[in-house]
């Protein structure tokens, strides 16, 4: 089976470059790699595996080709981009706040649900990722909930303005 072609949008921002070095953390094995971002950024490079790697605009036609997209960008150009990553062919990852609450989409945490994205196995679509706080919040929490049933919490979180 070949390995799948990815893109990263959103490749030049703290999130993007973050997915980047987590890729190259776990040795995420995988074909080519299409590094995205605005026409801002477009032209420049970024290193990856040892290689600088060029960023291209986003755009409609940026999709073909690609199994694998990871959107690390704002919500706004999730909503605007993800479907036309689907229609190419491309399973979505979207780390911003675009699908969180679309029950089209699964909301994944891999070390909680991953079975969430069985769907995603046999047809390309999107799967949401929650809030950064959710995420570290529920890790620890859920062998607690296995363990005991917990039904609800209630937390607050107070972020930089």
């Amino acid at each position: 089976m070949p390995l799948p072609s990815i893109a990263l949008i959103g490749a030049t921002g703290a999130v993007g470059r973050e997915c980047l070095s987590i890729l190259e953390q776990r040795a995420f094995r995988h074909g080519p790699i299409k590094l995205l971002a605005s026409s801002r950024s477009a032209g420049s490079t970024v290193p990856y595996r040892g290689e600088q790697i060029a960023v291209e605009e986003l755009g409609p036609r940026s999709f073909e080709g690609v199994n694998l997209a990871f959107f690390a960008a704002g919500s706004d150009t999730a909503k605007s981009f993800a479907p036309i990553a689907v229609r190419a062919g491309a399973t979505v990852i979207d780390k911003s706040s675009a699908h969180r609450a679309d029950a089209n989409c699964p909301l994944v945490i891999p070390e909680i649900n991953p079975e969430a994205l069985a769907p995603l196995r046999s047809a390309p679509g999107i799967a949401a990722v929650p809030n950064c706080s959710t995420i570290i919040l529920l890790v620890p929490i859920n062998p607690l909930r296995k363990a005991f049933g917990i039904e609800r919490i209630v937390v607050s979180t107070y972020q930089a303005a």
